[in-house]
C-alpha cells in the first residue's frame, strides 16, 4: 500500500514562535498561510505542518499524489481506493472520502494507540 508522502501536522500553540523553533533546527518555510494560521516547513525531504487553533493533537499525514516538495506525481493510488483497501482489512475510519468523488479527498483513522493518521489527498484521482 503506497500511502505518499509523509509529513507530521503539529498542533502549534504559537505559530510565530514555532517558526522560529523549527528554523532553528534548519526547516525554512515552502508553504502555508500564516495569516490563515499554517505554515509548511521542509529540511531537506522532511516536512512539518505547523497548525494554530485548527485540531487538538499531532497528526501523521499522508498525501497521495504528491511528491516531498509538493508537486504533483504521476502513477499514485487514489485516495478512494486506500479508503476502500482499508475497509475491506476491517480498518475503523473516524471520517470518509466520498466513495464516488474524481478530485481532491481525505479520510481519517486512529491507531491502537490514539494516534491520528490523516489521508489527505490534493490532486484529482490519477
Amino acid at each position: 500500500m503506497q500511502l505518499g508522502t509523509f509529513s507530521v501536522s503539529l498542533a502549534v500553540k504559537d505559530l510565530d514562535a514555532s517558526k522560529v523553533f523549527y528554523e532553528a533546527l534548519g526547516f525554512k518555510s515552502m508553504g502555508g498561510d500564516a495569516a490563515m494560521g499554517y505554515l509548511i516547513l521542509q529540511n531537506g525531504t522532511t516536512t512539518i505542518g505547523l497548525f494554530q487553533g485548527m485540531f487538538q493533537g499531532n497528526i501523521l499525514t499522508f498525501n497521495p499524489g504528491w511528491s516531498h516538495d509538493a508537486k504533483a506525481v504521476d502513477g499514485f493510488t487514489d485516495v478512494r481506493d486506500l479508503q476502500a483497501d482499508l475497509k475491506a482489512k476491517g480498518i475503523a475510519l473516524t471520517t470518509e472520502a466520498p466513495a464516488d468523488g474524481e478530485g481532491p479527498a481525505s479520510f481519517s483513522l486512529v491507531d491502537p494507540d490514539g494516534n491520528a493518521i490523516l489521508i489527505d489527498q490534493h490532486v484529482p484521482r490519477p
